[in-house]
């Protein structure tokens, strides 16, 4: 079985933004997402990738991905996920050991920019950067899943 372990953190200033050593334009949808799994399709760095993720809340979730041909994941994108779809730059960038990925939302996600760093095991310890800030792998509403349903704009904490 596959595994994704992974910390999902807000990110607390623009620090982070000199060490970005790459980033990606993605646009993704959900052909379904429920308490029992999610199926999305994700166009990123001109390829095609099918995922499925079990609706697990936590850091520790069973994960399958397989990259799909492109003209046939933007299809779907554009026929069969639900709307609307999800647009954010993924930035990629290094501290201490571990590669962090900087999910920066676009659309009705606008301003919100999560941090996140994939482990190899469960306590697995990782350097925590400055600019990171509260750990919200247990909510739920950070989940892309959940933001396609309840985008950022809407949240009240977002607009006060």
């Amino acid at each position: 079985m596959a595994t994704e372990i992974e910390h999902k953190f807000l990110v607390r200033d623009d620090s982070w933004r000199p060490q970005v050593e790459r980033s990606v334009w993605m646009r993704q949808g959900y052909l379904t997402s429920d308490a029992r799994c999610s199926v999305r399709v994700r166009v990123a760095d001109g390829q095609g990738l099918l995922n499925l993720k079990s609706g697990t809340l936590g850091i520790q979730r069973s994960e399958y991905e397989y990259v799909i041909p492109l003209a046939e994941a933007e299809e779907i994108l554009d026929t069969l996920c639900e709307p609307p779809l999800l647009e954010k730059t993924r930035h990629f960038l290094h501290y201490g050991e571990h590669l962090w990925e900087i999910d920066e939302f676009a659309g009705d996600n606008a301003g919100l920019i999560v941090a996140e760093v994939e482990l190899n095991h469960l306590d697995e310890p990782f350097a925590r950067p400055d600019w990171l800030g509260e750990d919200v792998s247990h909510d739920l509403r950070y989940y892309n899943s959940q933001l396609v349903r309840h985008p950022y704009r809407r949240w009240s904490c977002a607009t006060s």
